[in-house]
């Protein structure tokens, strides 16, 4: 039956469209932190559908909030009130740290980046966009055209100016060797050089932890020391929040918090984990910033009734059990398991993360060469064991992503931990 779907997926769909495993997966139910597949297998779920599935599979308050909405009214569009929408933002707009804040509501987060780009350029009336080296942000053309990772950019075309700094990746490149002082210094030297190049850029869009790019990170205080030097030129700092916010990155409830002591962001975007796998991205932004187009806007199924009232279920969830605080403990456990498999298996070069947000990076033994064919292989054994991951890397990278639903149990860290050593050692 798998067969004749991933025939019949083939034929109907771009070829360009990625499928994992040698033999595809059909996922038929969820339930916690499991999946089964279509001939009955059950997995444990470590990649929760790119991050998305935050809180856990067929999660009962979700379930009842979108049967009873259903029950109501599905969709009625942004031309009419929304009661829903409307409390979903009021709790966003709290939550985001940013003054006087609005919310926008998306249905995707490539939507949110596009929107936050539009914001952007509009206040700023500058069609240039600092971005980050391996960065991703998207697949629609603007989000494409600032994506800093060849694997996700199939064009080189775009209605932006792009230009790329430094800071994303502390392992690789030209500042590897420093220490994080030392690579902060450098980073900031390299924007302020960059700067005096060009005119002035609209905004800097960063994620505070590269998702697609490897799950790598700067040192902490990176773009706190930007915004200081962007915040004197006027230039706007986007934090792209759609992997790294709601708690992930475990020590804290939004990744730039991480470098906040310059204040927080003119705009935060968002998507994936609030919505527990319905389709909820959105902008939060100063009233200043999101108020400062002149033409009627509206979005179909951005806010709809149904999203509105998963998400609010969903982040009552997450905020009454303190799955910030799961992430914080059981990912802090499940990281230094993995450091310990790591210093036992010669093509592990790293394990790095945050909270329930790790990667683990693989080199052939002995160089700084990406293995991705190891990487596919460990997918496969893992898959084999019964353990869904992720992978990903940008530039000459191979890296295995980790991020189980914030509600992983020590007892599944443990169990997800050991198939994965397992898979490593078999390769």
């Amino acid at each position: 039956m798998t067969r004749d779907l991933h025939a019949r997926h083939r034929a109907v769909l771009p070829d360009w469209l990625a499928l994992y495993y040698e033999d595809p997966l059909e996922i038929t139910h969820g339930e916690g932190r499991h999946v089964w597949d279509a001939a009955g297998n059950k997995y444990l779920d470590f990649f929760g559908g790119i991050l998305t599935t935050m809180t856990a599979h067929a999660l009962p308050e979700v379930t009842k909030a979108v049967a009873e909405q259903a029950g109501r009214i599905i969709h009625s569009s942004t031309l009419y009130l929304n009661r829903p929408m409307v409390e979903l933002a009021e709790r966003v707009a709290h939550l985001s740290g940013i003054p006087d804040a609005r919310v926008f509501f998306t249905t995707s987060g490539t939507e949110a980046n596009d929107t936050a780009l539009l914001l952007a350029t509009a206040y700023r009336r500058s069609n240039t966009i600092l971005a980050m080296r391996n960065s991703y942000h998207g697949r629609s053309f603007s989000s494409v055209g600032i994506t800093g990772n060849r694997g996700w950019s199939p064009t080189s075309l775009s209605p932006l100016q792009t230009l790329y700094v430094h800071g994303g990746v502390r392992t690789r490149g030209p500042y590897a060797h420093l220490d994080d002082r030392e690579f902060i210094d450098a980073c900031v030297d390299d924007l302020l050089d960059l700067l005096g190049h060009t005119r002035a850029p609209a905004a800097l869009i960063a994620e505070p932890v590269q998702g697609v790019g490897g799950f790598t990170s700067p040192p902490d205080g990176l773009y706190a020391a930007f915004r200081e030097v962007l915040h004197e030129r006027g230039i706007l700092w986007i934090a792209d929040e759609v992997q790294t916010g709601w708690g992930r990155t475990g020590e804290h409830f939004w990744g730039w918090q991480a470098h906040g002591r310059s204040g927080p962001p003119d705009i935060v975007t968002f998507a994936k984990g609030i919505g527990n796998g319905m389709s909820i991205g959105g902008v939060i932004a100063r009233a200043e910033i999101m108020n400062c187009l002149d033409s009627n806007s509206i979005s179909t199924f951005g806010g709809t009734q149904l999203t509105m009232a998963a998400g609010l279920a969903n982040l009552n969830h997450l905020l009454e059990h303190d799955l910030q605080g799961n992430a914080r403990r059981v990912g802090g456990l499940l990281i230094e398991r993995l450091r310990a498999v790591a210093a036992q298996v010669p093509h592990v070069r790293e394990v790095r993360g945050r909270g329930l947000m790790i990667g683990v990076e693989l080199t052939r033994p002995g160089t700084d060469e990406a293995a991705p064919e190891a990487a596919s292989a460990v997918l496969e054994a893992a898959r084999a064991g019964g353990l869904l991951v992720g992978k990903g890397g940008g530039h000459s990278t191979s890296v295995l992503r980790v991020a189980p639903p914030l509600s992983l149990t020590v007892a599944e860290a443990e169990e997800g931990a050991a198939i994965l050593e397992r898979a490593l050692r078999s390769v």
